[in-house]
């Protein structure tokens, strides 16, 4: 049978009360950061999102070549990977293997791009990039420490 580490039972968010309301996720996490700066136990603390909406950007039209130039990028970092790594099982020169695998990694790619873009037929015709957006942002922490964590949170909000 498999082994499990030990569980981790998480509290509700009921269980936790609210010690900042931010607007941005930015902001939250600043607020998370200067507790932790200050010795916070940060392990007790969350950020929660309130009304989340999906955004999504149009970032151009899809073509052939973006699909090329996408796939070939990408196989460029994974050729990356592969030259360095090959030197470890091989004891060949490290930067002899990190441009072959760059350069096939590229060729690969742009195949693979091109052969993924021409059987979903272009796809949805353009590409873009999809964010999950909350309109607040309340940083919480256990009831135990929630104190501790709003006198910190209103030496942050002086100093911003």
């Amino acid at each position: 049978m498999f082994k499990t580490g030990p569980t981790v039972i998480l509290p509700s968010v009921e269980d936790r009360p609210v010690v900042g309301t931010y607007s941005t996720a930015e902001q939250a996490d600043k607020a998370v950061a200067f507790l932790a700066g200050n010795g916070f136990p940060v392990e007790r603390a969350g950020i929660v999102g309130h009304d989340l909406r999906l955004v999504e950007t149009v970032l151009g039209r899809a073509s052939a070549w973006r699909a090329v130039g996408a796939g070939a990028g990408t196989g460029v970092w994974f050729g990356v990977l592969l030259g360095l790594l090959m030197p470890l099982f091989t004891g060949g020169s490290s930067v002899a293997l990190m441009l072959g695998g760059m350069a096939y990694g590229a060729l690969f790619g742009a195949a693979f791009g091109l052969v993924s873009y021409w059987t979903t037929r272009g796809g949805r015709g353009f590409v873009s990039r999809r964010d999950l957006v909350a309109d607040r942002y309340d940083v919480v922490a256990d009831a135990a420490v929630a104190d501790d964590a709003r006198n910190l949170l209103a030496k942050h909000n002086w100093r911003s």
